[in-house]
């Protein structure tokens, strides 16, 4: 099992730490470290400043919102800091829900986030392999456009830059059955948000029939600490937030993937909560059980203990959020 380093999107600003948390997981031997989007700091540009000041560590986004771009738009993302990193770029893309897609985005959310997805991914690697002209005759994602209200005046292009690899690695965030289904065919990876070793039976049916050399890379946060219920705070804060604040009561998927791992109760006290503005009461609301699982917290020797359960499932990549060196030296010597 490889380790990665996810440092996430920025807050109110950039983290002054994230530069030497990344340059020290390279020392460390991690293979890979991860940025993300939300609606603030952009996944492409950090990857960038990273990617200049090492050397070897892989680099990821961990997750790119599909709505922020056209699909070609992030193949061009992707393929320049491919060629600037000398082949380290790996393009992890997320769909997000509705209401981040239609409130920031101003675009409508697909009615098929299925189709919508496999389109996406078609065209990203018709530009990547770029064998001919980018063609395809899609519901969301048509090249040339074909829509009623175009000029009927598009070509079919291929990219002017030559990509440095055709099979650049791409991942999925996907979080609803079909939708992981449905990347196991059409990605060369996986990123769950939610990963518990004790319920593996959860993702069983979607991950079936796995392709040889498929990654799994789910993201956990990490902290080597004597006090389990303090570190796993963070933890809670994150899941109170995702499942009360990121999604509509109706619509909002992180909650529901946290209901099919067996904490439905839990999770919609928290989205009821969060709507009601008790934002406090909505973090101290999410169970412990669900945030230790689905984390790596306490003392060394618990950690260590904890991280063999990981090891025996098909997760193939660990992407830890570690907010300090110590804990990115424990893992590293833990996994060694």
């Amino acid at each position: 099992m490889r380790l990665g380093l996810t440092l996430g999107y920025w807050g109110r600003g950039p983290d002054p730490g994230h530069l030497e948390l990344a340059r020290e997981a390279e020392r460390l031997g991690y293979d890979s470290v991860w940025t993300a989007e939300a609606w603030g700091s952009d996944a492409f540009t950090p990857l960038a400043w990273i990617a200049a000041r090492t050397s070897r560590i892989r680099l990821g986004t961990g997750v790119a919102q599909m709505a922020a771009r056209t699909p070609t738009a992030t193949a061009m993302h992707a393929l320049t800091l491919d060629h600037l990193s000398g082949g380290r770029m790996m393009l992890g893309l997320g769909l997000s829900g509705p209401q981040v897609v239609e409130g920031w985005y101003g675009r409508p959310f697909p009615s098929s986030p299925l189709t919508a997805t496999r389109e996406y991914v078609e065209v990203i690697r018709q530009v990547l392999r770029r064998e001919g002209p980018v063609e395809l005759a899609g519901r969301f994602h048509s090249h040339p456009y074909a829509g009623a209200d175009g000029s009927g005046l598009g070509k079919a292009l291929k990219p002017i830059t030559h990509p440095l690899r055709a099979d650049l690695p791409l991942l999925l965030g996907a979080e609803g059955p079909k939708n992981i289904a449905q990347t196991t065919k059409i990605a060369d990876g996986w990123l769950p948000l939610y990963w518990s070793p004790m319920r593996t039976d959860v993702y069983a049916a979607s991950l079936a029939d796995l392709p040889k050399d498929f990654v799994i890379a789910p993201m956990a946060r990490a902290k080597v600490c004597d006090d389990v219920a303090e570190g796993l705070l963070p933890v809670k804060a994150m899941l109170g937030f995702y499942i009360g604040g990121m999604g509509h009561a109706a619509r909002n998927f992180h909650a529901d993937l946290m209901a099919r791992m067996g904490f439905e109760g839990e999770a919609r006290r928290i989205q009821a909560l969060f709507a009601e503005g008790r934002k406090e009461e909505a973090v101290l609301a999410v169970p412990d059980a669900f945030a230790d699982e689905i984390s790596l917290v306490g003392p060394r020797e618990r950690i260590a203990e904890r991280l063999e359960s990981w090891r025996r499932g098909p997760v193939t990549d660990l992407l830890v959020t570690a907010p300090d060196v110590r804990t990115l030296r424990v893992l590293a010597e833990l996994n060694a």
